[in-house]
């Protein structure tokens, strides 16, 4: 019997909503500050992914892991008030961004189909995703709708052994992102369905929306390229998705092409939170930044405190450069180099690229995030809006529920009407 403590059905019972990838991050992984980085060779691959193996069976959504960047010191990890309090508080007082609430389960049931296929409650078995150091990621074909699922399996015991800072486990870590992912629901973040935790056991379960599609970058990112208009389609995409979290006062922390998946109809998703922070309000300044080197801000780079927005959009603009030009802009042969490189060579663009992407560019990856574009810029820029029009306007639920509340009170505070929005 585990603690309620760490019971996911006692976090789950304060409210749900949705989101993607239950992602976690693996033992950590510290990468220091360029001033106490050494010089000794870090390979590329590294950079990039900071994937290290481990002897656990482990997965991720998409194969991706990405360092929690926690250190030493557990106030780095989070702003002023622990994202943990914030997201207990607006469970605990209803304030979700969600029509339906993600649905709880607590009792496994583990048994056989007629064809002999493993089943998990009304889940039956198909193929492995994938598996890694934390948990495995399974395709399920429900027998109640039909439909398909990736389910991410965890040992409880195992979340509790791993320490990611001196006095937390990984658990902590875990509770934080189910808390996010029972928050949100946008078509472009991928969504939580269910929480399947039964305190007798050690097992517990993510039902996750099966993305059948592939990465944003799967067979043309680096080196390659996937030309202006399937990036733009991209990028309107991710910049609505993160616009969503931003105005929710959630930063991702780690955009990158990677944690972005493309559906069987084009559109992308948004996944894995396993380093998101949640804020009070606009004020969301950090003093680590725990993401992928590549695709690091500047003003991540120094040791010194950022803004998580400006940071999130200086990493949609790495990725865009990759999705168009299929290369990363800033990237050595050290970590200390490619930070180097981040924080003082120019950018550079190819001769005749189009203008209006160049300055879009140029924009998203000033070095200076006080003169950064905001992503309320980069969704009315001209490149941006090119021939599909301005990005449609998603109300979502809280502010339908606040709109529909005002009308009822007879209340103007809010300019905004329900017919001015278009619900996607």
């Amino acid at each position: 019997m585990f603690s309620k403590r760490y019971s996911f059905a006692k976090v789950t019972e304060m409210g749900c909503c949705g989101c993607f990838r239950f992602a976690f991050p693996r033992k950590t992984k510290r990468f220091l500050r360029p001033s106490a980085v050494s010089r000794n060779h870090i390979s590329q691959e590294l950079l990039l992914n900071e994937e290290l193996e481990d002897e656990y069976d482990d997965c991720s959504y998409n194969g991706d892991v990405t360092d929690t960047g926690n250190g030493d010191d557990g106030e780095f990890r989070s702003p002023a008030k622990r994202s943990e309090e914030i997201l207990m508080y607006r469970t605990q007082h209803g304030l979700i961004c969600r029509e339906f609430p993600v649905k709880e389960t607590h009792k496994i049931i583990r048994s056989e189909d007629e064809n002999g296929n493993k089943m998990v409650n009304e889940y039956v078995r198909e193929c492995k995703i994938g598996s890694g150091s934390y948990a495995k990621v399974v395709l399920y074909r429900s027998r109640v709708d039909g439909k398909h699922y990736a389910i991410k399996a965890f040992h409880k015991s195992h979340l509790l052994k791993l320490r990611v800072a001196p006095s937390e486990t990984a658990m902590t870590d875990v509770l934080r992102e189910v808390l996010i992912m029972k928050m949100l629901e946008h078509p472009n973040i991928v969504n939580l369905i269910e929480v399947i935790d039964d305190p007798t056991t050690d097992h517990f379960y993510m039902v996750l929306e099966y993305v059948e599609g592939k990465w944003v970058c799967e067979g043309s990112g680096p080196p390659g390229g996937l030309g202006e208009s399937t990036a733009r389609k991209y990028l309107r995409d991710i910049v609505s998705g993160l616009m969503y979290l931003h105005a929710h006062n959630i930063v991702h922390g780690d955009i990158k092409p990677d944690n972005l998946l493309v559906t069987g109809t084009g559109m992308v998703k948004i996944g894995d939170f396993s380093v998101s922070q949640v804020f009070e309000d606009d004020n969301d300044e950090l003093r680590r930044s725990p993401g992928t080197p590549v695709f690091t801000a500047p003003e991540c780079c120094l040791g010194l405190t950022y803004h998580g927005k400006a940071a999130d959009t200086w990493a949609v603009g790495v990725t865009l450069y990759c999705l168009v030009l299929g290369k990363y802009p800033f990237l050595g042969d050290t970590l200390q180099d490619t930070y180097d490189k981040i924080v003082n060579n120019p950018l550079s663009l190819p001769d005749g690229i189009n203008p209006l992407l160049m300055n879009l560019l140029e924009g998203l990856l000033c070095k200076d995030p006080s003169q950064r574009l905001t992503l309320k810029a980069v969704a009315e820029h001209d490149w941006v809006i090119g021939q599909e029009g301005p990005l449609p306007q998603y109300l979502c639920w809280c502010k339908r529920n606040k709109l529909q509340k005002q009308r009822t009170d007879g209340s103007s505070a809010d300019t905004l009407t329900l017919a001015t929005l278009t619900i996607v």
